[in-house]
């Protein structure tokens, strides 16, 4: 039989899968069998399977789903860590929230994708993990990405000299008339002045724009 393809330069890459969606299952095994530089190991569609099927085989990329019906893929993902700690570990599932995807990650998983992803192109992620890389569908990695918004935030809102004077009138204990008294402009114009810093330091009141500006390095702690 004659392929276009080269042969494999190494080994097959062995695969196991945990998954309970029959179609996507299906597809996935057709996908794998097509590939003549993979083999399917084995496949669990459940949680308890899956652990049991962690002592029957050993393999280089494990596919796991979050969602099975008796319990948490991410249990699956935790003990193959142990039990195979040199395979690379992948969840391939609905799931996109930060709570799903940040406990995979920490449990051991090295990539993360949705089910959107066509078999052939999951293929070519298997390969990618396999080669140590990590693949992460892009709306994932955004979520990652956002979680060091906050960080980046607290660096510090950006005030202007006349709202940076309006804080610190505040921090003092002065009263909205008091500051423009102060600094000699109108009532009206003072409270656009502390609107503006609310909305800068995301607050709503004057205790907590004192405490988020301390924090963010605008006043002094």
């Amino acid at each position: 039989m004659h392929s276009n393809q080269p042969p494999p330069a190494s080994s097959p890459i062995q695969v196991a899968l945990v998954e309970d969606d029959v179609n996507f299952q299906n597809a996935l095994m057709a996908a794998i069998e097509t590939a003549p530089d993979m083999t399917l190991l084995g496949v669990a569609r459940s949680r308890s399977q899956g652990l049991q099927m962690l002592e029957q085989i050993r393999a280089d990329v494990l596919l796991v789903d979050l969602g099975l019906p008796d319990g948490s893929g991410i249990d699956v993902i935790r003990a193959a860590l142990v039990r195979w700690p040199t395979c690379n570990i992948m969840v391939s599932t609905a799931f996109g929230d930060e709570t799903h995807v940040m406990q995979s990650l920490e449990a051991g998983a090295s990539g993360y994708l949705l089910k959107d992803s066509a078999p052939e192109r999951l293929l070519a992620e298997i390969r990618s993990l396999h080669a140590g890389g990590s693949p992460i569908s892009p709306l994932i990695a955004r979520q990652i990405l956002m979680r060091f918004r906050p960080a980046a935030r607290s660096q510090g809102a950006v005030l202007s000299a006349r709202e940076q004077e309006v804080l610190e009138f505040i921090t003092k204990g002065f009263s909205s008339n008091e500051i423009a008294a102060l600094m000699s402009v109108s009532h009206h114009t003072v409270l656009t002045y502390v609107r503006r810093i609310y909305a800068k330091l995301e607050v709503k009141s004057r205790t907590e724009a004192i405490y988020e500006a301390r924090n963010q390095g605008l006043l002094p702690k």
